[in-house]
């Protein structure tokens, strides 16, 4: 490969990164204005619904003065740009979703602010901090005992000198103003850098968290193996990534307590020069919030590592041993296939669970093994035709079956009574004993429900009744006395209308 080709190779590499990406887009001017105006250092998250209702504002105000501006809502917006990586997105400490800047939205901006900045990027301040470095460097880089004794000795020197001129009343040279405001920016420049450094060790552990996560749910090793690849990957958690590697570097001079004093007290004293009378109470604030930055920044690490730590510890302590159920497997399978849905799923898209599973619907479950003798043909039946009663006759079975409607009406048709002894229970009582059965008390109602005859009955009367086995019973029933028309219409019924 030609060296233009693997320069272009490594342009493009660039360029299909996160922060290169929002730069590079339409709406990168606007994107990054919303993240500047929405986002500080002293206000790193906030609440989901709270940005959506600003970048909704935003868009609002700059649509009044006639800006071009996207089409989306200030909702779809946020997603949008926490699937292109400059927005990150969790659950904070109550519990409520909140947004914050990723590594390469804070590089971007870092970058612009850098762009936009009018003052001269070589200063005497930015040499002599390479300078130093470089010394500090080649020092610790030398394996040579005497090399590095004669370094010392020399700063040794230079120092003694100055120690001794100042000690026997030597002109203290001061700082101008112009010498102390470019150490200020190339400070602040410095200073600056340091949120999207932590934030990129944070993201570091965070890959590594959703790593082994995902080790976790598609683990097909033995336990055993298992937990010691994952121990091992305890200890040395922040050096698997360069960016670990270079955290805990900087972690072991950052927790010096009395180095983190003695770097505010210094802060204060460059703030007393009167080059500092130029600067806004803005930035004297920031300035002085530097100390409070790097405690920060390090909580955060912090608290990546140890839910990190925490994940691992459950594992191990949690691990049920009997891996190989089918119901464990099958929770394995739906925490991956949930994990996959996260990653397109809306902050509140839901997905319909039942707590407990439905019935199957199964015709028939088989609980017992197949036996030879459940299909044996069942025993011939025994023939007690010998035992068996005589059956009854004819006019035993009429005698017990319902009432004798056409019989009852033709009772009540014929029946010749004068007065108080024309009623149905007149005419039922002087019937032949097979007739009054107690069964034809229902079909005496029932004929006089036919012709509209038992609403009229205000008062009861007796039914002497008497039973196929002879035995006499007394049933108190409605009393219904029949005139000329429903006599006339029970006549129609069993001899036709044509009958007198």
């Amino acid at each position: 490969m030609s060296e233009i080709a693997g320069e272009l190779a490594r342009v493009r590499e660039a360029f299909d990164k996160p922060t290169l990406r929002l730069l590079d887009r339409k709406w990168a001017p606007f994107v990054l204005a919303v993240f500047k105006s929405a986002f500080s250092r002293d206000r790193r998250s906030v609440q989901a619904d709270r940005l959506h209702s600003q970048v909704d504002a935003y868009l609002a105000d700059l649509r009044s003065v006639g800006s071009e501006v996207p089409g989306k809502n200030g909702r779809a917006l946020c997603v949008q740009w926490m699937n292109d990586l400059w927005l990150y997105r969790e659950t904070g400490e109550v519990g409520e979703e909140q947004y914050s800047l990723t590594s390469h939205a804070l590089e971007a901006l870092l970058l612009v602010d850098s762009l936009s900045q009018d003052r001269a990027l070589i200063s005497e301040s930015r040499l002599t901090t390479i300078v130093d470095s470089v010394r500090h460097r080649a020092t610790q880089a030398t394996p040579d005992r005497e090399a590095r004794i004669r370094r010392l000795d020399q700063e040794i020197a230079e120092k003694t000198a100055e120690r001794g001129r100042l000690q026997g009343g030597g002109e203290i040279a001061t700082a101008t103003d112009e010498q102390m405001h470019e150490g200020y920016a190339n400070l602040v420049d410095l200073i600056m850098q340091l949120p999207s450094d932590f934030k990129r060790v944070e993201e570091s552990v965070a890959a590594m968290h959703r790593q082994i996560v995902s080790d976790f749910r598609g683990e097909e090793r033995p336990i055993g193996e298992v937990l010691d690849e994952y121990l091992a990957k305890t200890d040395a958690l922040m050096s698997a990534t360069a960016e670990g590697r270079a955290f805990e570097g900087a972690f072991t001079l950052l927790r010096d307590d009395a180095l983190l004093s003695d770097v505010k007290n210094d802060l204060e004293a460059i703030l007393d020069h009167p080059f500092a009378a130029r600067l806004t109470t803005a930035e004297r604030r920031t300035f002085l919030g530097t100390v409070g930055l790097i405690r920060k920044g390090i909580d955060d690490v912090l608290t990546q590592r140890n839910g990190l730590t925490t994940t691992l510890r459950e594992h191990i302590v949690n691990h049920d041993v009997v891996k190989d159920r089918e119901l464990e497997r099958l929770l394995r399978e739906i925490n991956k296939e949930l994990a996959v849905w996260m990653e397109t799923a809306g902050p509140r898209s839901t997905v319909t669970a039942e707590l407990m599973p439905g019935i199957l619907d199964v015709e028939h479950l088989r609980e017992r093994f197949y036996d030879p003798l459940n299909h044996r043909p069942p025993p011939d039946l025994e023939d007690v035709s010998e035992y068996a009663p005589e059956p009854p006759s004819l006019d035993e079975m009429r005698r017990q079956g319902g009432p004798m409607l056409e019989r009852m009406r033709d009772a009540l048709v014929t029946f010749r009574g004068t007065g108080d002894a024309a009623s149905v229970g007149a005419a039922f009582n002087g019937l032949e004993p097979a007739l009054r059965r107690p069964v034809e008390i229902l079909g005496m109602l029932q004929i006089a429900t036919q012709v509209d005859a038992l609403g009229r009955a205000h008062q009861v009367e007796s039914f002497e009744t008497v039973r196929p086995d002879g035995s006499r019973r007394t049933f108190s029933v409605p009393r219904i006395i029949l005139n000329d028309d429903e006599t006339a219409a029970l006549a129609a019924l069993n001899y036709g209308s044509d009958h007198d």
